[in-house]
């Protein structure tokens, strides 16, 4: 009973994830028109067909009206995942022509340079990318359009490399994890014979781009001898098979792991999947960030005389990164009408100051106008706000206190009491010596 409930969940659930996620992706196809110049033709991935005959689209070429097989499911599984609520994925497809790796540490991979027969033929690379996913699949269409409900050309996917993940935020200092994950199948029959049983070698390519600066940052091929590029800044790639099926479809997984990371380790990702005469790219952002600590001086009350201006306010935003997109903004709570309003003064920030981490902190000044009675009980905040904080930012307050405005404290009580308790022994010491000064006058004249 609980395998046939666990079984019905299941199928509920892939139910449920099949319904999600588009069914067709609009693309374009870039060539070069010469002269430097791009050409653009619409084109459309079919992903999954819904019930009845696909519906015609007049205004593609059938070569680009594909229906897409995809045995190894990555794909598909990808696009099944896809949130309603995200918006599509920009698309473009390009032509390409098979080619073995470049890079002396993956020659292994390609021991003959001339690509094999069985790889011949019409390919496309189809880039997708969004917020939440980006793909990179080869694609090798069928040679004649089929003859369905609308004119369709049937396209297998050989190889998809794909992450969930295309934009990583993380705090400065903390480790990142840069998802990443692939699958193959081989093209043809032919293809899958030459080879021995179970997967093919692969290498797993990690490049980092920042600041116009491009440099390889680690390179594996797992299952193959050769001497490798040392790995930089800690980089750790998960480079591995997730199965060993004798003839495919098969997946893998390239993650990579940096630790504790540092500003310079900010900026794009590119991550290269190398098969025997394919490749398979997608670009990855780490954005790193450091929310503000923030602080209002002096606290937690300002005190002033009513026609004088109070003390200046110095707002402490403290060991933040990046340095751009901090806003500071000076806001007074309560006052005459209690109302809500910027705080009028005279405004200015400091000098950044740089610290050993790579975060920065920076002080805002306020320089507020004489107050009246009337201000007494309005509080003055700081709110800051910087990208790694949410739509309202943080903030800071004090209190301003009017002098003469308000009712004794318990301080003045105590103070009110103390002085009295002082007058009353002043005037008892008094009285003891006035009446000493007496006694002794009086006994003097008896004595005379």
């Amino acid at each position: 009973m609980k395998a046939l409930f666990l079984l019905l969940a299941l199928a509920l659930g892939q139910g449920t994830t099949v319904s999600a996620g588009p069914a067709v992706i609009e693309c374009w196809l870039v060539e070069d028109a010469g002269g430097g110049r791009l050409s653009k033709r619409p084109a459309a991935l079919v992903l999954r067909q819904g019930p009845g005959r696909l519906p015609p689209r007049p205004d593609l070429d059938p070569e680009l009206y594909l229906k897409v097989n995809d045995p190894a499911g990555a794909l598909q599984a990808a696009f099944r995942r896809y949130p309603q609520s995200a918006p599509a994925p920009h698309c473009e497809m390009s032509r390409y022509v098979p080619f073995p790796a470049s890079a002396n540490w993956a020659k292994d991979l390609s021991p003959e340079q001339n690509c094999p027969r069985s790889l011949d033929g019409t390919w496309f690379m189809v880039s997708m990318s969004s917020p939440v996913l980006g793909v990179s699949s080869l694609l090798r269409p069928q040679s004649e359009p089929q003859p369905e409900s609308a004119p369709i050309t049937m396209a297998t996917v050989v190889l998809t490399v794909l992450t969930h993940t295309p934009i990583t935020r993380v705090q400065l200092g903390k480790d990142a994890l840069l998802d990443l994950s692939f699958a193959y199948m081989p093209p043809t029959p032919e293809a899958t014979t030459s080879l021995a049983p179970g997967p093919p070698p692969f290498g797993l390519e990690w490049r980092h781009q920042h600041q116009g600066k491009g440099q390889l940052l680690l390179a594996a091929t797992p299952g193959l001898d050769g001497q490798m590029p040392a790995a930089r800044d800690g980089a750790v790639a998960f480079a591995a098979w997730d199965d060993n099926e004798p003839w495919g479809p098969w997946t893998g997984n390239g993650t990579l792991w940096l630790p504790a990371v540092r500003p310079f380790q900010e900026g794009a990702y590119l991550a290269t999947i190398h098969l025997p005469y394919l490749q398979g790219q997608v670009t990855l952002e780490l954005v790193v960030q450091k929310p503000p600590k923030v602080s209002l001086m002096p606290r937690p009350l300002v005190w002033a005389v009513p026609g004088e201006a109070p003390p200046e306010l110095l707002c402490l935003v403290s060991h933040f990164y990046p340095s751009e997109g901090l806003e500071v903004e000076w806001e007074l709570r309560g006052g005459p009408e209690g109302s809500f309003q910027k705080a009028q003064g005279k405004s200015w920030l400091s000098a950044l100051r740089q610290h050993s981490d790579g975060s920065v902190s920076v002080s805002g000044h306020l320089q507020l106008p004489p107050v009246t009675s009337a201000q007494h009980g309005a509080r003055y905040a700081c709110r800051v706000h910087h990208p790694s904080l949410p739509a309202l930012g943080r903030s800071s307050e004090v209190t301003l206190e009017v002098a003469g405005h308000s009712g004794p404290s318990l301080e003045d009580g105590v103070g009110l009491f103390l002085s009295a308790f002082l007058l009353l022994g002043l005037l008892k010491a008094l009285g003891w010596a006035g009446a000493y000064l007496s006694a002794s006058k009086e006994s003097k004249k008896k004595v005379q």
